[in-house]
């Protein structure tokens, strides 16, 4: 979290007004005391507690580690109005995560998820209820699921096919051994992959001030304000004072991403026409999914439909995109100050994968040393380094200590997967600690509790599924693709800067040189998926029924494409396969293409144009 210079000044003025408060109202203390349970560190001022300790350019996780350091891994502050409970030793992390994981269920109310998250309708912001296990159930069980992922792999392979493809031609139009600036190439890649697994949309590479471009700027700072700090999350009654003016920025910001997240639902729901079973197939996008679990014209627990879909994509953009890019960022930075990593996992792509076709996601299971490097990079810089904020909703007990209710809790991840008593060396990255007998099946899923990148219990991250599938793919391409260095031959800048993901304080910028021929560019995959996908999703006609993953493959082909066409006996619907080609010369032959309106066009064989008319 950001905690920003005006701090120190707004704390001297409280204080001078809390004393002089103080000074004129009679003594009302009473003799009853309250046992101090835990350690606190010094240093607290009348309202505002140790918020003034948490200031300056490091990030908070790392001041937070300081102070476990010098007071123990676990300690309380006074944030405000706020009693705080810090922990960052593996048992007692633990023991909120399971023992107490229904107390620390909720979170806190804040200015993030008022403003920005929709009056807390963005499950990942709501407080524990009936809503958040409504909308987290539909979030797991019909949008993140392993096989709604896999029915959308031919959006993450045409992404990263093209995102190569298009450093490809950068590097050979450019001047050679010139740096580019990947941290933004790769930024515009998971943006492009999960707002096509969303909606199936996708933005050009080039920068084009139009709403697209406005819109995508716009999550980029509603990101930045959801890591800054706000002070009447810490003292609710300066909230009209709008001290910093974030609030008045998050209404600002939260207006022009909704202008574009209702267009996208209203065009939705006018080409489905009402059809709610659109979504039910694992090849359909989060949108139709949203659109078939939650019945027209009903409330969710006094949310409308259109407030929870776009509250959902909200988060899903916002969390799916900025920390996956982070993620990447800091493991191609690291492999650029370890060149003998960086040989070693393309010794083993050239050894697995060879030189004659592109790493598939098929093959990530047998590439353990890539995996591992990203292990050690989650462990060093994982996505949350700070678990988002909770709050004890009744009294519990954290390692012998007493918690009372309204108790938030701050989980400090990074300091936890960095503890010398669990990894030797644990500021250096080293891939092998993940290959050797010890840390061997160590795995990400919230249940090794040394290691926990993504958090654990009810809040755990639920994407996190999505997130390895987009950096493992796109990491092991470029492993695989280049060969990184940098343009004046010395280490990479690690400084990390201020937000939610633990960025990178300076942009990457990298000297890539292929390792393959310019002939691989044309295996890179398409859209389409390995098996066929459908192209009508009801027997009632193409006009508003065409699915999502259809249109978002000819999108990105380009404007004419060939077609295999077969008919699917199930719900008298047809599909359409890969690009056709002499293997599939027994299926319908057919050309698509999109008008300029962005209408669907079919040219079809006339033994298949009687399928087309039922």
């Amino acid at each position: 979290m950001d905690f920003q210079p005006f701090i120190l000044p707004i704390a001297l003025l409280l204080t001078i007004t809390f004393l002089l408060l103080k000074k004129s109202l009679p003594n009302t203390q009473t003799t009853q005391t309250t046992k101090i349970t835990l350690p606190e560190p010094p240093g607290a001022l009348p309202i505002i507690g140790h918020l003034h300790l948490l200031g300056g350019p490091a990030p908070v996780a790392r001041t937070l580690g300081a102070m476990a350091d010098a007071y123990g891994p676990t300690f309380t502050l006074q944030l405000g109005a706020h009693r705080a409970l810090v922990v960052s030793s593996w048992q007692s992390i633990k023991e909120c995560f399971t023992t107490n994981d229904r107390a620390f269920a909720t979170r806190p109310n804040m200015a993030t998820g008022k403003y920005l998250g929709y009056e807390n309708a963005s499950f990942a912001l709501s407080p524990y209820g009936p809503y958040w296990r409504h909308i987290r159930k539909m979030a797991t069980l019909e949008l993140l699921t392993p096989r709604r992922l896999d029915g959308l792999a031919h959006i993450r392979a045409s992404e990263i096919g093209l995102f190569v493809k298009h450093l490809y031609y950068s590097i050979a139009n450019d001047v050679p051994n010139k740096a580019i600036a990947l941290s933004t190439w790769v930024e515009h890649l998971t943006f492009n992959i999960i707002i096509g697994k969303l909606a199936g949309k996708r933005y050009p590479y080039a920068r084009d001030e139009d709403k697209d471009y406005r819109f995508k700027e716009a999550i980029k700072k509603a990101l930045h304000l959801s890591g800054v700090f706000v002070l009447s999350d810490a003292i609710p009654c300066l909230e009209w004072l709008d001290i910093g003016g974030y609030i008045k920025e998050m209404k600002d910001t939260s207006k022009v991403i909704d202008d574009v997240l209702e267009d996208w639902v209203r065009e939705r729901a006018e080409n489905r026409g009402g059809n709610d079973d659109a979504g039910d197939f694992e090849g359909s996008d989060f949108l139709d999914a949203m659109f078939s679990a939650i019945p027209e014209n009903e409330t969710v627990h006094g949310y409308t439909r259109s407030t929870v879909i776009k509250a959902t994509m909200m988060i899903l953009i916002m969390t799916g995109s900025e920390s996956t890019a982070e993620t990447l960022i800091w493991a191609l930075s690291l492999l650029l100050n370890s060149p003998r990593v960086l040989r070693e996992a393309q010794r083993e792509m050239d050894s697995t994968v060879g030189r004659a076709r592109w790493a598939q996601e098929s093959d990530i299971k047998d590439l353990p040393y890539l995996q591992s490097v990203v292990k050690e990079t989650l462990r060093l810089y994982p996505p949350g380094p700070l678990s988002g904020p909770r709050e004890a909703a009744h009294d519990c007990w954290v390692g012998g200590a007493h918690v009372p209710r309204g108790t938030r809790l701050v989980v400090n991840l990074w300091k936890m997967l960095r503890d010398p008593e669990v990894w030797s060396g644990p500021d250096e990255f080293r891939p092998e600690r993940f290959v050797e007998e010890q840390h061997r099946d160590t795995n990400f899923k919230g249940q090794c509790f040394e290691y926990i990148p993504f958090s654990s219990g009810r809040r755990m991250c639920p994407g996190m599924g999505f997130g390895m599938r987009v950096v493992q793919l796109a990491l092991a391409r470029l492993v695989q693709g280049f060969d990184l260095s940098t343009a004046d031959g010395e280490s990479v800048d690690m400084g990390e800067g201020l937000g939610l993901a633990l960025p990178k304080l300076k942009p990457l910028e990298v000297v890539l040189e292929p390792r393959l021929g310019k002939e691989m560019l044309e295996m890179l995959n398409g859209p389409w998926p390995d098996g066929p996908i459908r192209l009508v999703q009801k027997k009632t006609g193409l006009g508003p029924f065409i699915s999502s993953p259809f249109k978002s493959g000819l999108f990105r082909l380009g404007p004419f494409s060939p077609l295999g066409l077969a008919r699917c006996d199930e719900s008298h619907s047809t599909s359409a396969g890969e690009r056709a080609s002499p293997r599939r010369h027994h299926a319908p032959r057919g050309l698509a293409f999109l008008h300029p309106s962005n209408s669907l066009v079919l040219m079809v064989a006339k033994e298949f144009r009687n399928v087309l008319k039922e």
